[in-house]
């Protein structure tokens, strides 16, 4: 089974083809980073916009990877939430025409369990790749979301602890902002500090000794914006970079000790990193070696699959279409789930089924 699917659920604009094994046959993903950069953040708006011009040569992309392009297609899926509700309505309702022309099987998904399920995607001919056995657990961070998941099958999956404030990629555009970096945040600061030292600068972290799996990085944004108020922005590359060091530091400390806490905790030996900030340099060397000393075996994604593409969507909704959950064009979308990461500060359901989520 060959299955389309499309993401939108934010700035980026994606389609992908996917074997209902994870085997990728293309995935194409349009940025929208140079729109929304002088703004310093993503403006729902602009996004929308932009994905409504973007969307049809990126699905005429990706399906270029197969004879027959949209004839090869067995079924469709589509990100219909957590996400910027005008954003995900362009991706849903492509994806419901296509399906609706094609009369295929269509299947909304969880944003975040595409990201959970990742891990499980291959490039075709790979046949070498090492995939995580279940259940393990998975750390989702992201600039929406900062949690940990115990993942059983692609159904059953529980959540373990998430931010109670600001996820984790949150916090690193706003430091970076604070800093005068310039957005995205993350990939500016994580370069930064591979040349600072992390001792230079002591900054709070959040939450570390706690017994919980919670995260909470909004008072670590305070301290650096007093800190920043009190002794100025830092002044040479030099300070600059020990600057940036000390606060991913923190960051990834903290990220660190609650994962191998949960693996701890909950007796698995498996731990899985998912979602954008996945992709931060010290975090993938610094969970390695933790891991590493911990007994615990990590499955890190390759960087391309770390951020938000439409190849996890499509195998998501592979393993729902597998076992017979299909949805109806009634589906609407969500912009912050009740199950999988609610809104920061709100209850959180901690244990529930996939099969639950919002139809």
């Amino acid at each position: 089974m060959i299955v389309l699917g499309i993401e939108s659920s934010c700035d980026e604009t994606a389609a992908a083809l996917v074997r209902d094994d994870g085997t990728i046959l293309s995935d194409v993903v349009s940025s929208q980073v140079k729109l929304h950069a002088p703004y310093g953040g993503v403006v729902p708006e602009i996004a929308s916009r932009a994905h409504m011009t973007n969307i049809a040569p990126v699905l005429g992309r990706a399906l270029e990877a197969v004879d027959g392009g949209l004839e090869a297609v067995d079924a469709v899926a589509a990100t219909n939430g957590p996400g910027l509700v005008g954003a995900l309505l362009v991706g849903l309702q492509v994806a419901k025409a296509i399906a609706w022309v094609r009369s295929v099987p269509f299947v909304g998904v969880n944003h975040l369990v595409g990201h959970l399920l990742s891990i499980y995607l291959r490039r075709e001919g790979d046949s070498t790749i090492d995939l995580p056995p279940t259940p393990f657990i998975a750390l989702l961070v992201s600039g929406g979301h900062t949690a940990l998941y115990e993942v059983r099958g692609p159904l059953e999956i529980e959540q373990l602890g998430q931010t109670r404030d600001d996820a984790a990629g949150e916090a690193f555009d706003k430091v970076a902002k604070l800093l005068g970096l310039g957005y995205p945040g993350g990939p500016l600061i994580d370069k930064l500090a591979a040349r600072g030292d992390h001792r230079a600068i002591a900054l709070p972290r959040p939450m570390a000794l706690k017994d919980n799996l919670e995260f909470s990085f909004s008072g670590l944004k305070t301290a650096v914006a007093r800190y920043i108020a009190k002794n100025g922005r830092p002044e040479d590359d030099r300070q600059l970079a020990d600057f940036c060091a000390s606060f991913q530091r923190v960051v990834v400390d903290v990220l660190v000790r609650k994962s191998l806490a949960a693996c701890r905790q909950r007796r698995v030996e498996y731990l899985v990193l998912s979602g954008g900030v996945a992709a931060n340099i010290a975090l993938r060397d610094r969970m390695s070696d933790a891991a590493s000393r911990a007994g615990v075996r990590l499955y890190k994604p390759p960087l391309s699959t770390c951020t938000d593409n439409a190849a996890m969507i499509a195998y998501a909704g592979a393993e729902r279409l597998k076992r017979g959950l299909v949805d109806n064009w009634s589906l609407g979308v969500f912009s912050r789930s009740p199950i999988l990461g609610a809104c920061p500060g709100s209850a959180v359901l901690k244990r529930y089924k996939s099969s639950r989520l919002p139809r």
